[in-house]
């Protein structure tokens, strides 16, 4: 009977406990790129295995809902973007200013058409209550105002690494000394040449967010949630409480961090890969001299390239004794060769981690790079946007990768360098190497992920480690208040020493005059 009780009352003091450990946790992932979303739900559905109650906003709804996991579907985003979506090759074709005017539009269309969504706006105008919000932060500043409307503390996300947007929220340094813009093609060892123009773009940057993103935003931010609050600006300083970021030091350059700013890359990454539908697990089985895959990402679509471009890809495919997995939108691709597989959505990690596949084909993007070197892949890279430049300069610089200018595609070119690297073993050698590094950590990156959400929410949203550096102006934060003073006071005062003596030096004279002149 004893017995009984103490497994009665051990049972009871485990369900209290788990029920005050779990926590209500808003997901805010809005962007229409489903390989963002991957990332975010990676966290999220972590979080709700774990006994957390999960919302997320975002425009892709569980196929198979989940315990603990509820969806908030927006579907407004999909008719914001679709003019820049439809036309994301061309932003290949335009200069840099160009293109950071485009991504700063495509994140005002984002932001606004969620927050003016119907199911969104319905939760804000609600009675709920949340414990913490994790935000994916991609030039949507206005919606750190779900952190004061639920007054909740709030976890940044970066699907591609460390950026202005993030860096500015916790205040991690940037110098552009040896930090690489994340719209240019440096390393962290840069020439004369390149630390000019990573200076110049950096502070346009600052330019661009304070004269075009900021007014924007605040509109937005405005206009969403109802009743008083801080200005953007201040808020931006405050709400923040960590920043957990899709990269690692081992694929990337060695750079600073605050102590709120956690390297999380890979987190989606399947550590045991999923078994493949049949179809595909048969073509790539009996893939004898390998297989190829060839995927532009979720945002820019195959069947949108030039007849001329994807001619030269059909060309260069039909001679290769590899097979080729094809991410090819449309319902049939004209003139495919046999050893061609196409298909509109391909289960990518998954694919990547077949011992049958010798050369990953992208766009550059952060998760297909971050993916093809967890799985020792090489690449070759035809960059259009944003991090996709920095990314494939990296794989060059690394050993692992090529890259092939969007507007030079034609089928000598693909074709040298589809050649030069199966023809090549030291691509495949450095990838692995790279992936070894990679994988030679003391916690899996979602675990490491959902320690410091847990964490945060455990601490009361760790204001411990906020940076002082949050609390100063740009003027403070670079001393330049200081250098002005230790530059300017010796220069006043050697100002002053030299007119004291010149004025010393043409008193002399006159006054030997003057003495002259008494005498006479």
């Amino acid at each position: 009977m004893k017995l009984c009780w103490l497994l009665l009352l051990s049972s009871l003091c485990i369900i209290s406990v788990q029920n005050v450990q779990s926590a209500k946790i808003l997901g805010v992932f809005p962007t229409s790129s489903k390989s963002h979303y991957i990332v975010g739900s990676a966290l999220m559905k972590a979080l709700a295995r774990k006994g957390h109650e999960v919302t997320v906003i975002s425009p892709f709804p569980q196929q198979k809902p989940m315990k603990n996991y509820r969806d908030i579907t927006t579907t407004k985003v999909w008719k914001a973007v679709e003019p820049i979506v439809t036309n994301l090759l061309d932003i290949a074709k335009k200069n840099p200013i160009e293109s950071i005017q485009s991504t700063y539009d495509f994140g005002h269309r984002i932001t606004n058409s969620t927050l003016t969504d119907p199911p969104v706006v319905d939760l804000i105008a609600s009675n709920e209550t949340f414990d913490l919000i994790v935000l994916e932060i991609f030039m949507n500043d206005a919606m750190i105002g779900f952190c004061h409307h639920f007054k909740a503390p709030c976890i940044g996300m970066s699907t591609f690494g460390a950026s202005k947007w993030t860096a500015d929220l916790v205040g991690t340094p940037s110098p552009p000394s040896y930090v690489p813009n994340a719209f240019l093609g440096f390393s962290d060892r840069m020439s004369f040449k390149e630390r000019l123009f990573n200076t110049l773009m950096s502070a346009m940057e600052i330019l661009v967010d304070a004269t075009i993103d900021y007014p924007v935003q605040n509109k937005i931010y405005q206009d969403a949630f109802p009743g008083p609050k801080p200005p953007l600006a201040e808020l931006k300083k405050k709400a923040i409480s960590l920043v957990l970021l899709n990269n690692h030091f081992s694929l990337n350059y060695p750079r600073p961090y605050v102590t709120g700013m956690i390297e999380v890359g890979g987190m989606h990454i399947n550590r045991v890969p999923k078994p493949l539908p049949d179809n595909i697990q048969s073509f790539m089985d009996n893939a004898t001299d390998g297989v190829i895959y060839f995927s532009m990402g979720s945002n820019i679509k195959s069947k949108d390239l030039p007849i001329e471009k994807r001619d030269a890809f059909l060309k260069v495919f039909s001679k290769l004794k590899q097979k080729v997995l094809w991410k090819w939108e449309d319902d049939n691709l004209p003139g495919k060769p046999d050893n061609v597989f196409v298909q509109s959505w391909w289960p990518q990690d998954d694919i990547l981690a077949h011992p049958n596949v010798k050369l990953f084909i992208t766009h550059g993007g952060l998760l297909s790079t971050t993916e093809s070197l967890y799985h020792g892949v090489p690449v070759i890279g035809i960059p259009v946007f944003g991090d996709q430049y920095l990314n494939m300069a990296k794989a060059e610089r690394g050993g692992y990768g090529l890259s092939v200018a969007y507007a030079e595609i034609s089928e000598t070119k693909l074709s040298n360098a589809i050649e030069a690297i199966l023809n090549d073993p030291q691509f495949k050698v450095n990838a692995l190497a790279i992936s070894q590094r990679y994988r030679d950590q003391p916690l899996t990156p979602l675990e490491l992920a959902t320690f410091w959400v847990e964490y945060v929410i455990r601490q009361k949203g760790a204001p411990h480690i906020r940076t002082a550096a949050m609390d100063l102006s740009f003027v403070q934060y670079h001393n330049l208040d200081v250098l002005g003073l230790l530059i300017g006071l010796p220069i006043v005062i050697l100002h002053l020493l030299v007119r004291r003596v010149c004025r010393k030096k043409s008193s002399k004279p006159s006054n030997k005059n003057n003495e002259r002149k008494k005498r006479n």
